[in-house]
């Protein structure tokens, strides 16, 4: 996928996509006018969300009655000319339950929207993160239904998407759910077409958000399938723990997610400490023991050691699978296959790793 550069002129952005898409785009191209009547003028009322990219509005388009999600980009942004390019490309070619649906686009004059389905749920974050005091918190198996979905968006983009996509900003926020919990992977705005051939890795400069980044891709720049994985952990963290990847309301030794979870992976006595309080203690022992192997697994410090995103999907399905028949045997497939939280990168395997 070659692409021109942010130097392209508004005007010419539909004939670039359609260019670059081999003409397979069946995105809509919106008028502004058209937007600004769905959200009532991209009015307060109609604003569900707001970021370093801008603004999230909901609408509903006339004539087919359908509700939508408008996000209008931030001119002064963090995202660009390209990152939009690539968010269209990307959300137009790749198609997958988990990954959310893009409706359209819209680039009039200097004006770069994108329009989604609308996920009545909101992101994992508003459940997980930032829940409010009247909000119900996610119960275990939501927990791990999302974890699932959220897994089987990124097998289809490492596996089945070709060449393949390093999505490259997973997080709770970019997680949206539908009104039944159903997760889909959003902004695609930093993903990558990954290495291809006998290439092992993408070089590129470090972009995503600080407390996902894989070690090794923040400090050589260096991008991998297994970048993702070890992203995947930390949200899977997250989802059991309720704690954020950064969090410096925290003590200091406690404010990096990761860092607070290494010395527990080592220790059984402690696991009971790693669930989120919110849950009550409705969760199932073997349930959390199955989660932090397969979280541990992903966060290895060598990207050579972590499972590959099938494997994560496979073992996900164990424990949702326990979740639902209490009284299957504990040697199952995913215990057999994924090694015990304890089992770690010991010390002198925290090198940056060639891949």
């Amino acid at each position: 996928m070659s692409m021109r550069t942010d130097s392209c002129k508004p005007k010419l952005f539909a004939d670039e996509i359609l260019r670059i898409g081999n003409k397979n785009i069946a995105a809509r191209v919106f008028t502004f006018r058209e937007l600004a009547s769905a959200t009532k003028n991209f009015n307060a009322e109609c604003l569900v969300g707001e970021g370093g990219f801008g603004r999230v509005y909901k609408g509903r388009l006339q004539g087919i009655d359908q509700e939508i999600a408008v996000k209008q980009l931030d001119r002064n942004g963090l995202q660009g000319n390209r990152e939009f390019l690539v968010e269209v490309l990307m959300l137009s070619l790749l198609h997958h339950p988990n990954l959310v649906n893009l409706l359209g686009y819209c680039a009039d004059g200097d004006q770069r929207i994108l329009v989604y389905e609308y996920m009545p749920l909101g992101s994992l974050e508003d459940h997980l993160l930032d829940i409010s005091p009247n909000k119900r918190p996610l119960d275990w198996n939501t927990r791990i239904k999302i974890a699932e979905g959220a897994a089987k968006g990124l097998e289809y983009l490492h596996d089945t998407a070709d060449p393949p996509v390093i999505y490259r900003d997973f997080k709770a926020s970019n997680i949206l759910l539908d009104e039944d919990y159903n997760p889909k992977l959003s902004d695609f705005g930093l993903a990558k077409v990954g290495p291809v051939g006998d290439r092992s890795h993408v070089s590129t400069r470090v972009m995503g958000t600080y407390g996902y980044c894989a070690p090794e891709y923040a400090m050589t720049g260096q991008l991998t399938t297994m970048s993702d994985v070890y992203s995947f952990g930390v949200v899977f963290l997250e989802i059991i723990t309720g704690r954020r990847a950064i969090d410096t309301a925290k003590p200091t030794c406690e404010q990096h997610l990761v860092d607070w979870a290494q010395p527990l992976f080592k220790d059984k006595k402690k696991f009971m400490q790693m669930a989120d309080p919110l849950l009550d203690g409705r969760y199932p022992m073997k349930g959390l023991y199955q989660a932090l192997a397969i979280a541990a697994m992903c966060l290895q410090e060598e990207a050579s050691t972590r499972p590959l995103i099938s494997d994560v999907v496979t073992a996900l399905e164990y424990v949702a699978l326990d979740n639902n028949h209490p009284e299957s045997s504990s040697k199952d497939a995913m215990t057999q296959s994924m090694p015990s939280p304890e089992r770690r990168s010991s010390g002198d395997e925290t090198e940056p790793h060639e891949l």
